[in-house]
């Protein structure tokens, strides 16, 4: 992997993104602005799931009102964070916390889809109580997301020598 990464550096792409001094601060500002949308898109609906906000409504009234967010969220996280590995190759391609947060990343947003396919076309008001666990649990990854995609720029004081870099 490293030295894929190591060649993914050194292709003119990657030189512009790592040459141009604002490219990185711009897309690591993009990258951060969309996690909050993400999270507070995902807070919303799990606030709802959980009966402390909107309890007046369905479920899918308030799925419908905020997953665009979500998945709006996500897509231009999926660009901004792709042009990042792509300035930084070498520094993801060595980070544990890097492959942690893809690892969950892609179980938070599987989790989501299907808490979304599975709940939408609930027209009760009261949800089950497997869905109240659902919804604290893709809270739980989101935030561990969230400081692992800050771990990244730290990882080897974070994790010490189990970091991939250490």
């Amino acid at each position: 992997m490293r030295e894929l990464a190591e060649w993914l550096q050194g292709t003119p792409f990657s030189v512009t993104i790592q040459s141009v001094s604002w490219v990185v601060p711009l897309l690591q500002s993009i990258h951060i602005v969309t996690i909050g949308v993400v999270f507070v898109s995902s807070f919303m609906i799990a606030l709802r799931v959980l009966g402390r906000i909107r309890t007046d409504e369905p479920f899918a009234a308030v799925w419908r009102q905020f997953s665009p967010w979500l998945w709006g969220g996500l897509c231009v996280m999926a660009v901004t964070g792709g042009l990042l590995v792509v300035g930084e190759p070498v520094r993801e391609a060595t980070s544990l916390s890097f492959w942690l947060k893809m690892a969950l990343l892609v179980i938070a947003v599987a989790g989501t889809a299907l808490f979304g396919r599975s709940l939408a076309a609930a027209a009760r008001v009261e949800l089950p109580s497997g869905a109240k666990g659902a919804a604290i649990a893709l809270l739980v990854l989101w935030i561990a997301i969230i400081f692992l995609g800050r771990a990244i720029a730290y990882d080897v004081e974070v994790w010490g020598r189990l970091s991939l870099s250490a």
